[in-house]
Protein backbone atom coordinates (compact mmCIF):
# COMPACT_ATOMS: atom_id res chain seq x y z
CA UNK A 1 0.00 0.00 0.00
CA UNK A 2 1.29 3.46 -0.84
CA UNK A 3 1.19 6.52 1.37
CA UNK A 4 -2.11 7.65 -0.14
CA UNK A 5 -5.14 8.18 2.04
CA UNK A 6 -6.94 5.07 3.21
CA UNK A 7 -10.18 4.78 1.28
CA UNK A 8 -13.32 2.80 1.95
CA UNK A 9 -12.44 0.60 -1.00
CA UNK A 10 -9.33 -0.55 0.88
CA UNK A 11 -11.35 -1.52 3.94
CA UNK A 12 -13.90 -3.20 1.68
CA UNK A 13 -11.10 -5.21 0.10
CA UNK A 14 -9.94 -6.35 3.54
CA UNK A 15 -13.47 -7.41 4.50
CA UNK A 16 -13.98 -9.19 1.19
CA UNK A 17 -10.68 -11.09 1.07
CA UNK A 18 -10.19 -11.79 4.77
CA UNK A 19 -13.79 -12.28 5.90
CA UNK A 20 -13.11 -15.74 7.28
CA UNK A 21 -10.21 -14.53 9.40
CA UNK A 22 -12.24 -11.55 10.59
CA UNK A 23 -15.19 -13.80 11.43
CA UNK A 24 -12.96 -16.09 13.50
CA UNK A 25 -11.45 -13.09 15.31
CA UNK A 26 -14.93 -11.72 16.00
CA UNK A 27 -15.93 -15.04 17.57
CA UNK A 28 -12.74 -15.01 19.65
CA UNK A 29 -13.56 -11.45 20.74
CA UNK A 30 -17.08 -12.51 21.74
CA UNK A 31 -15.63 -15.36 23.82
CA UNK A 32 -13.20 -12.90 25.40
CA UNK A 33 -16.12 -10.63 26.31
CA UNK A 34 -17.98 -13.60 27.78
CA UNK A 35 -14.98 -14.55 29.90
CA UNK A 36 -14.64 -10.96 31.05
CA UNK A 37 -18.31 -10.90 32.09
CA UNK A 38 -17.83 -14.06 34.14
CA UNK A 39 -14.51 -13.21 35.81
CA UNK A 40 -14.43 -9.41 36.01
CA UNK A 41 -18.03 -8.21 35.62
CA UNK A 42 -20.42 -10.87 36.97
CA UNK A 43 -24.15 -10.46 36.56
CA UNK A 44 -25.47 -7.54 38.61
CA UNK A 45 -28.90 -6.02 39.14
CA UNK A 46 -29.73 -2.51 40.32
CA UNK A 47 -32.90 -1.39 42.13
CA UNK A 48 -33.80 2.16 43.17
CA UNK A 49 -35.88 3.52 46.04
CA UNK A 50 -37.07 7.15 46.21
CA UNK A 51 -37.27 9.32 49.34
CA UNK A 52 -39.32 12.55 49.28
CA UNK A 53 -38.04 15.56 51.24
CA UNK A 54 -41.01 17.91 52.03
CA UNK A 55 -40.52 21.64 52.25
CA UNK A 56 -38.15 24.03 50.55
CA UNK A 57 -34.64 22.72 49.98
CA UNK A 58 -31.66 24.33 48.35
CA UNK A 59 -29.50 22.42 45.91
CA UNK A 60 -26.51 22.18 48.24
CA UNK A 61 -28.81 20.85 51.00
CA UNK A 62 -30.07 18.12 48.67
CA UNK A 63 -26.49 17.16 47.82
CA UNK A 64 -25.72 16.96 51.53
CA UNK A 65 -28.69 14.67 52.08
CA UNK A 66 -27.54 12.43 49.21
CA UNK A 67 -24.17 12.04 50.93
CA UNK A 68 -25.89 11.31 54.24
CA UNK A 69 -27.94 8.58 52.54
CA UNK A 70 -24.74 6.62 51.74
CA UNK A 71 -22.84 7.49 54.90
CA UNK A 72 -21.28 4.83 57.09
CA UNK A 73 -23.94 5.27 59.76
CA UNK A 74 -26.76 4.45 57.35
CA UNK A 75 -24.86 1.61 55.64
CA UNK A 76 -23.91 0.00 58.95
CA UNK A 77 -27.53 -0.01 60.12
CA UNK A 78 -28.74 -1.41 56.78
CA UNK A 79 -26.07 -4.16 56.86
CA UNK A 80 -27.03 -5.12 60.39
CA UNK A 81 -30.71 -5.35 59.44
CA UNK A 82 -30.09 -7.35 56.26
CA UNK A 83 -27.60 -9.72 57.96
CA UNK A 84 -26.39 -11.28 54.68
CA UNK A 85 -23.87 -14.05 55.13
CA UNK A 86 -20.39 -13.02 54.07
CA UNK A 87 -21.47 -9.45 53.24
CA UNK A 88 -20.44 -6.71 55.63
CA UNK A 89 -20.88 -2.97 55.78
CA UNK A 90 -17.65 -2.42 53.81
CA UNK A 91 -18.97 -4.59 50.97
CA UNK A 92 -22.30 -2.77 50.88
CA UNK A 93 -20.55 0.60 50.79
CA UNK A 94 -19.38 -0.12 47.22
CA UNK A 95 -22.81 -1.37 46.15
CA UNK A 96 -24.98 1.62 47.10
CA UNK A 97 -25.19 5.14 45.72
CA UNK A 98 -27.56 8.10 46.02
CA UNK A 99 -28.33 11.12 43.89
CA UNK A 100 -30.65 14.12 44.13
CA UNK A 101 -33.28 14.51 41.41
CA UNK A 102 -35.89 17.11 40.58
CA UNK A 103 -38.78 17.54 42.98
CA UNK A 104 -36.76 17.20 46.23
CA UNK A 105 -36.35 13.47 45.73
CA UNK A 106 -33.32 11.45 46.82
CA UNK A 107 -32.96 8.29 44.73
CA UNK A 108 -31.05 5.50 46.48
CA UNK A 109 -29.57 2.80 44.21
CA UNK A 110 -28.61 -0.67 45.42
CA UNK A 111 -26.69 -3.22 43.33
CA UNK A 112 -26.56 -6.96 44.07
CA UNK A 113 -26.07 -10.27 42.33
CA UNK A 114 -29.82 -11.03 42.20
CA UNK A 115 -32.96 -8.92 41.66
CA UNK A 116 -34.35 -9.90 45.09
CA UNK A 117 -31.25 -8.78 46.96
CA UNK A 118 -31.03 -5.55 44.99
CA UNK A 119 -34.62 -4.73 45.93
CA UNK A 120 -34.03 -5.54 49.60
CA UNK A 121 -30.85 -3.46 49.73
CA UNK A 122 -32.53 -0.38 48.24
CA UNK A 123 -35.54 -0.62 50.59
CA UNK A 124 -33.41 -1.05 53.71
CA UNK A 125 -31.12 1.82 52.76
CA UNK A 126 -34.11 4.14 52.22
CA UNK A 127 -35.71 3.18 55.54
CA UNK A 128 -32.49 3.60 57.49
CA UNK A 129 -31.83 6.95 55.83
CA UNK A 130 -35.23 8.29 56.87
CA UNK A 131 -34.81 6.97 60.40
CA UNK A 132 -31.31 8.40 60.72
CA UNK A 133 -32.42 11.84 59.48
CA UNK A 134 -35.33 11.89 61.93
CA UNK A 135 -32.94 10.97 64.74
CA UNK A 136 -30.61 13.85 63.78
CA UNK A 137 -33.38 16.49 63.96
CA UNK A 138 -34.97 15.03 67.08
CA UNK A 139 -38.27 14.57 65.30
CA UNK A 140 -40.67 11.69 65.10
CA UNK A 141 -41.91 10.04 61.98
CA UNK A 142 -45.36 9.56 63.55
CA UNK A 143 -47.94 11.85 61.95
CA UNK A 144 -49.68 12.35 65.32
CA UNK A 145 -46.80 14.49 66.54
CA UNK A 146 -48.10 17.40 64.47
CA UNK A 147 -51.03 17.88 66.90
CA UNK A 148 -48.75 19.26 69.64
CA UNK A 149 -47.64 22.52 67.95
CA UNK A 150 -51.13 23.09 66.59
CA UNK A 151 -52.74 22.79 70.03
CA UNK A 152 -50.11 25.11 71.49
CA UNK A 153 -50.85 27.69 68.81
CA UNK A 154 -54.54 27.60 69.64
CA UNK A 155 -53.81 28.11 73.33
CA UNK A 156 -51.58 31.10 72.55
CA UNK A 157 -54.32 32.66 70.45
CA UNK A 158 -56.80 32.18 73.29
CA UNK A 159 -54.34 33.77 75.72
CA UNK A 160 -53.97 36.80 73.44
CA UNK A 161 -57.72 37.27 73.43
CA UNK A 162 -57.80 37.00 77.21
CA UNK A 163 -55.04 39.62 77.50
CA UNK A 164 -57.01 41.98 75.29
CA UNK A 165 -60.09 41.52 77.49
CA UNK A 166 -58.10 42.21 80.67
CA UNK A 167 -56.51 45.30 79.14
CA UNK A 168 -59.95 46.65 78.19
CA UNK A 169 -61.36 45.92 81.67
CA UNK A 170 -58.46 47.59 83.50
CA UNK A 171 -58.62 51.23 84.62
CA UNK A 172 -57.82 53.13 81.40
CA UNK A 173 -54.92 55.13 82.73
CA UNK A 174 -56.69 56.78 85.74
CA UNK A 175 -54.43 55.27 88.38
CA UNK A 176 -50.81 54.19 88.57
CA UNK A 177 -51.82 50.60 89.20
CA UNK A 178 -53.94 50.54 86.04
CA UNK A 179 -51.09 51.84 83.92
CA UNK A 180 -48.72 49.22 85.34
CA UNK A 181 -51.25 46.44 84.66
CA UNK A 182 -51.71 47.50 81.05
CA UNK A 183 -47.92 47.69 80.58
CA UNK A 184 -47.45 44.19 81.99
CA UNK A 185 -50.17 42.82 79.72
CA UNK A 186 -48.53 44.35 76.64
CA UNK A 187 -45.17 42.85 77.60
CA UNK A 188 -46.87 39.48 78.01
CA UNK A 189 -48.44 39.85 74.55
CA UNK A 190 -45.01 40.67 72.98
CA UNK A 191 -43.44 37.64 74.68
CA UNK A 192 -46.18 35.37 73.34
CA UNK A 193 -45.75 36.72 69.79
CA UNK A 194 -42.00 36.09 69.98
CA UNK A 195 -42.64 32.57 71.23
CA UNK A 196 -45.01 31.96 68.31
CA UNK A 197 -42.33 33.06 65.82
CA UNK A 198 -39.86 30.63 67.33
CA UNK A 199 -42.52 27.93 67.22
CA UNK A 200 -43.11 28.57 63.51
CA UNK A 201 -39.37 28.34 62.79
CA UNK A 202 -39.11 25.09 64.72
CA UNK A 203 -42.09 23.72 62.80
CA UNK A 204 -40.42 24.58 59.50
CA UNK A 205 -37.31 22.62 60.48
CA UNK A 206 -39.46 19.75 61.65
CA UNK A 207 -41.37 19.70 58.35
CA UNK A 208 -38.06 19.41 56.49
CA UNK A 209 -37.09 16.43 58.58
CA UNK A 210 -40.34 14.65 57.83
CA UNK A 211 -38.99 12.53 54.95
CA UNK A 212 -41.21 9.93 53.32
CA UNK A 213 -40.22 6.74 51.47
CA UNK A 214 -42.18 6.70 48.22
CA UNK A 215 -43.09 3.04 48.25
CA UNK A 216 -40.96 -0.10 47.92
CA UNK A 217 -38.25 -0.32 45.25
CA UNK A 218 -39.41 -2.08 42.08
CA UNK A 219 -37.68 -5.38 41.39
CA UNK A 220 -35.23 -5.03 38.46
CA UNK A 221 -35.99 -7.08 35.36
CA UNK A 222 -32.67 -6.65 33.54
CA UNK A 223 -28.97 -6.70 34.33
CA UNK A 224 -27.06 -3.59 35.20
CA UNK A 225 -24.64 -2.39 32.50
CA UNK A 226 -22.26 -3.61 31.29
CA UNK A 227 -24.38 -6.67 30.60
CA UNK A 228 -23.01 -9.96 29.32
CA UNK A 229 -24.39 -9.35 25.83
CA UNK A 230 -22.86 -5.88 25.75
CA UNK A 231 -19.45 -7.26 26.72
CA UNK A 232 -19.66 -10.01 24.10
CA UNK A 233 -20.67 -7.57 21.35
CA UNK A 234 -18.02 -5.12 22.49
CA UNK A 235 -15.34 -7.82 22.45
CA UNK A 236 -16.31 -8.92 18.95
CA UNK A 237 -16.28 -5.35 17.63
CA UNK A 238 -12.98 -4.62 19.39
CA UNK A 239 -11.23 -7.63 17.88
CA UNK A 240 -12.72 -6.90 14.45
CA UNK A 241 -11.60 -3.27 14.46
CA UNK A 242 -8.17 -4.24 15.80
CA UNK A 243 -7.77 -6.77 12.97
CA UNK A 244 -8.69 -4.20 10.30
CA UNK A 245 -6.34 -1.62 11.84
CA UNK A 246 -3.60 -4.26 11.96
CA UNK A 247 -4.05 -4.99 8.26
CA UNK A 248 -3.89 -1.29 7.42
CA UNK A 249 -0.81 -0.77 9.60
CA UNK A 250 0.96 -3.75 8.02
CA UNK A 251 0.12 -2.42 4.57
CA UNK A 252 1.47 1.00 5.53
CA UNK A 253 4.73 -0.58 6.62
CA UNK A 254 4.95 -2.65 3.45
CA UNK A 255 7.92 -1.62 1.32
CA UNK A 256 7.41 -3.96 -1.62
CA UNK A 257 8.08 -2.35 -4.97
CA UNK A 258 5.08 -2.01 -7.26
CA UNK A 259 6.17 -0.01 -10.27
CA UNK A 260 8.41 -1.16 -13.11
CA UNK A 261 10.92 1.76 -12.80
CA UNK A 262 11.44 1.03 -9.09
CA UNK A 263 12.03 -2.67 -9.79
CA UNK A 264 14.49 -1.94 -12.60
CA UNK A 265 16.37 0.56 -10.42
CA UNK A 266 16.67 -1.94 -7.55
CA UNK A 267 18.22 -4.51 -9.95
CA UNK A 268 20.39 -1.87 -11.66
CA UNK A 269 19.16 -2.95 -15.08
CA UNK A 270 16.53 -2.01 -17.63
CA UNK A 271 12.97 -3.13 -18.14
CA UNK A 272 12.47 -5.40 -21.15
CA UNK A 273 8.69 -5.54 -20.87
CA UNK A 274 5.67 -6.72 -18.96
CA UNK A 275 3.79 -9.94 -19.59
CA UNK A 276 0.39 -11.27 -18.51
CA UNK A 277 -0.21 -14.54 -16.72
CA UNK A 278 -3.72 -15.97 -16.32
CA UNK A 279 -4.12 -16.29 -12.58
CA UNK A 280 -6.59 -16.48 -9.74
CA UNK A 281 -9.04 -13.71 -9.10
CA UNK A 282 -7.89 -13.06 -5.55
CA UNK A 283 -4.20 -12.53 -6.15
CA UNK A 284 -1.10 -14.52 -5.35
CA UNK A 285 -1.36 -17.66 -3.28
CA UNK A 286 1.70 -18.66 -1.32
CA UNK A 287 3.08 -22.16 -1.30
CA UNK A 288 2.31 -23.77 2.02
CA UNK A 289 2.48 -27.53 1.57
CA UNK A 290 -0.34 -29.82 2.57
CA UNK A 291 -0.12 -30.02 6.36
CA UNK A 292 -2.72 -28.90 8.91
CA UNK A 293 -1.09 -25.50 9.20
CA UNK A 294 -1.35 -24.96 5.45
CA UNK A 295 -4.99 -26.08 5.51
CA UNK A 296 -5.75 -23.57 8.27
CA UNK A 297 -4.02 -20.81 6.31
CA UNK A 298 -6.06 -21.64 3.22
CA UNK A 299 -9.30 -21.81 5.23
CA UNK A 300 -8.68 -18.41 6.85
CA UNK A 301 -7.53 -16.92 3.56
CA UNK A 302 -4.18 -15.70 4.94
CA UNK A 303 -2.27 -17.59 2.26
CA UNK A 304 -3.64 -15.07 -0.25
CA UNK A 305 -2.44 -11.49 -0.22
CA UNK A 306 -5.26 -9.02 0.23
CA UNK A 307 -3.42 -5.86 -0.82
CA UNK A 308 -2.86 -6.87 -4.44
CA UNK A 309 -5.18 -5.29 -7.02
CA UNK A 310 -7.95 -7.36 -8.49
CA UNK A 311 -6.63 -8.98 -11.71
CA UNK A 312 -7.92 -7.13 -14.75
CA UNK A 313 -9.38 -8.89 -17.75
CA UNK A 314 -6.71 -9.29 -20.41
CA UNK A 315 -6.78 -10.06 -24.08
CA UNK A 316 -6.94 -13.52 -25.53
CA UNK A 317 -4.15 -16.09 -25.72
CA UNK A 318 -2.84 -14.64 -28.97
CA UNK A 319 -2.34 -11.16 -27.50
CA UNK A 320 -0.57 -12.58 -24.46
CA UNK A 321 1.83 -14.60 -26.65
CA UNK A 322 2.61 -11.47 -28.65
CA UNK A 323 3.90 -9.87 -25.45
CA UNK A 324 6.24 -12.80 -24.79
CA UNK A 325 7.53 -12.74 -28.36
CA UNK A 326 8.24 -9.03 -28.12
CA UNK A 327 10.27 -9.60 -24.94
CA UNK A 328 12.23 -12.35 -26.70
CA UNK A 329 12.87 -10.05 -29.66
CA UNK A 330 14.13 -7.25 -27.41
CA UNK A 331 16.34 -9.71 -25.57
CA UNK A 332 17.90 -10.96 -28.84
CA UNK A 333 18.46 -7.40 -30.01
CA UNK A 334 20.12 -6.53 -26.70
CA UNK A 335 22.64 -9.39 -26.84
CA UNK A 336 25.66 -8.78 -29.12
CA UNK A 337 25.91 -12.47 -29.90
CA UNK A 338 23.74 -15.53 -29.24
CA UNK A 339 24.42 -16.93 -25.77
CA UNK A 340 22.65 -18.88 -23.07
CA UNK A 341 20.99 -17.01 -20.21
CA UNK A 342 19.66 -17.88 -16.79
CA UNK A 343 16.07 -16.87 -16.13
CA UNK A 344 16.19 -16.01 -12.42
CA UNK A 345 12.85 -16.30 -10.60
CA UNK A 346 12.41 -15.50 -6.86
CA UNK A 347 11.44 -18.60 -4.93
CA UNK A 348 7.71 -18.59 -4.08
CA UNK A 349 6.68 -16.21 -6.87
CA UNK A 350 4.23 -18.48 -8.69
CA UNK A 351 3.16 -15.83 -11.20
CA UNK A 352 6.78 -15.13 -12.16
CA UNK A 353 7.49 -18.86 -12.41
CA UNK A 354 4.66 -19.39 -14.88
CA UNK A 355 5.75 -16.34 -16.85
CA UNK A 356 9.33 -17.65 -17.03
CA UNK A 357 8.16 -21.06 -18.28
CA UNK A 358 6.02 -19.39 -20.94
CA UNK A 359 8.94 -17.17 -21.91
CA UNK A 360 11.19 -20.22 -22.37
CA UNK A 361 8.51 -21.89 -24.47
CA UNK A 362 8.09 -18.86 -26.70
CA UNK A 363 11.85 -18.46 -27.11
CA UNK A 364 12.16 -22.09 -28.23
CA UNK A 365 9.26 -21.86 -30.69
CA UNK A 366 9.81 -18.36 -32.02
CA UNK A 367 9.96 -18.67 -35.84
CA UNK A 368 11.90 -15.40 -36.06
CA UNK A 369 14.81 -16.78 -34.03
CA UNK A 370 17.73 -18.61 -35.60
CA UNK A 371 18.49 -22.21 -34.82
CA UNK A 372 21.49 -21.19 -32.73
CA UNK A 373 19.49 -18.80 -30.56
CA UNK A 374 16.65 -21.17 -29.77
CA UNK A 375 16.61 -22.83 -26.37
CA UNK A 376 19.03 -20.34 -24.84
CA UNK A 377 17.01 -19.76 -21.66
CA UNK A 378 17.11 -21.88 -18.48
CA UNK A 379 14.91 -21.18 -15.46
CA UNK A 380 16.38 -21.23 -11.94
CA UNK A 381 14.58 -20.33 -8.72
CA UNK A 382 16.53 -18.28 -6.18
CA UNK A 383 15.70 -17.83 -2.50
CA UNK A 384 15.32 -14.17 -1.55
CA UNK A 385 16.49 -14.76 2.03
CA UNK A 386 19.86 -16.28 0.98
CA UNK A 387 20.09 -15.85 -2.80
CA UNK A 388 22.46 -18.19 -4.64
CA UNK A 389 22.89 -18.21 -8.44
CA UNK A 390 24.85 -20.99 -10.25
CA UNK A 391 28.33 -19.99 -11.34
CA UNK A 392 28.95 -19.01 -14.91
CA UNK A 393 29.34 -22.08 -17.12
CA UNK A 394 27.34 -22.48 -20.28
CA UNK A 395 25.17 -19.48 -19.34
CA UNK A 396 26.74 -16.04 -19.39
CA UNK A 397 24.03 -13.71 -18.20
CA UNK A 398 20.82 -13.49 -16.19
CA UNK A 399 17.30 -12.35 -16.97
CA UNK A 400 15.21 -11.63 -13.86
CA UNK A 401 11.48 -12.38 -14.02
CA UNK A 402 9.27 -11.39 -11.09
CA UNK A 403 5.83 -10.07 -10.22
CA UNK A 404 5.19 -6.52 -9.04
CA UNK A 405 4.35 -5.82 -5.41
CA UNK A 406 5.95 -8.99 -4.08
CA UNK A 407 9.52 -8.03 -3.19
CA UNK A 408 11.32 -5.20 -1.46
CA UNK A 409 14.26 -3.22 -2.80
CA UNK A 410 16.62 -4.99 -0.40
CA UNK A 411 15.51 -8.43 -1.61
CA UNK A 412 15.97 -7.47 -5.27
CA UNK A 413 19.37 -5.94 -4.54
CA UNK A 414 20.36 -9.25 -2.94
CA UNK A 415 19.36 -11.12 -6.11
CA UNK A 416 21.40 -8.71 -8.23
CA UNK A 417 24.42 -9.18 -5.97
CA UNK A 418 24.02 -12.98 -6.17
CA UNK A 419 24.06 -12.74 -9.96
CA UNK A 420 27.23 -10.64 -9.77
CA UNK A 421 28.85 -13.19 -7.44
CA UNK A 422 28.12 -15.90 -10.00
CA UNK A 423 29.68 -13.70 -12.74
CA UNK A 424 26.34 -13.19 -14.46
CA UNK A 425 25.42 -9.84 -15.90
CA UNK A 426 21.78 -8.90 -15.34
CA UNK A 427 20.71 -8.10 -18.90
CA UNK A 428 17.18 -7.05 -18.02
CA UNK A 429 14.04 -7.60 -15.99
CA UNK A 430 10.59 -8.78 -17.02
CA UNK A 431 7.62 -7.94 -14.80
CA UNK A 432 4.73 -10.43 -14.77
CA UNK A 433 1.19 -9.61 -13.75
CA UNK A 434 -1.79 -11.86 -13.04
CA UNK A 435 -4.84 -11.28 -15.25
CA UNK A 436 -8.20 -12.87 -15.84
CA UNK A 437 -8.06 -14.82 -19.06
CA UNK A 438 -10.56 -14.70 -21.89
CA UNK A 439 -11.41 -17.61 -24.17
CA UNK A 440 -8.31 -18.72 -26.03
CA UNK A 441 -7.77 -18.02 -29.72
CA UNK A 442 -5.33 -19.38 -32.21
CA UNK A 443 -1.94 -17.66 -31.96
CA UNK A 444 -0.99 -18.39 -35.58
CA UNK A 445 -4.17 -16.90 -37.03
CA UNK A 446 -5.42 -14.02 -34.84
CA UNK A 447 -8.74 -12.51 -35.83
CA UNK A 448 -8.74 -9.44 -37.99
CA UNK A 449 -10.29 -7.28 -35.25
CA UNK A 450 -7.62 -8.32 -32.73
CA UNK A 451 -4.84 -7.54 -35.21
CA UNK A 452 -6.39 -4.16 -35.95
CA UNK A 453 -6.73 -3.39 -32.25
CA UNK A 454 -3.07 -4.21 -31.63
CA UNK A 455 -2.01 -2.08 -34.54
CA UNK A 456 -4.08 0.94 -33.53
CA UNK A 457 -4.09 0.91 -29.71
CA UNK A 458 -0.83 -0.87 -28.95
CA UNK A 459 -0.89 -3.17 -25.93
CA UNK A 460 -4.13 -4.59 -24.62
CA UNK A 461 -3.51 -4.30 -20.89
CA UNK A 462 -0.84 -3.99 -18.27
CA UNK A 463 1.31 -1.15 -19.57
CA UNK A 464 4.12 -1.32 -22.09
CA UNK A 465 5.32 -4.57 -23.55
Amino acid sequence: MSDDQIRLATIGRILRRRWRLLAVLAVVGALFGYGTSVLVFPQRYTASASVLLPGQWEERELLTQAQVATSSSVVDRAAAELDWKGVGAADLKDKVSAKATDGNIIKILGTAESPERAQQLSDRMAQQFVAFSARLTGGDTDSGADTGPEALRKKVEATNRRISDLAAAADPGRTVEGVQARTSLEKLRASLEEAMKKLDQAETVSSKAGMVVMGPAPRPTGEAPPTRNQLMIGGAVLFLVAAVIGHLAAARMNRRLRTEPEIAAALSTELLGTVDVPGERHGHRSEGGGGPRAWIRRFLGIDTRWDTPVPQRSGDEASRRIRYRRVCARLRNKLPAPRRLLVVVPDGDEVARRAADQLVTEAASDPAATAASRGYLRVVEVSVTRPMVPDRDTESGALVVLSAGSWTAGELTGIAEACADGRHEVVGVVVAGAVRARPARSADQPPEKATLALAVRGNATGGSA
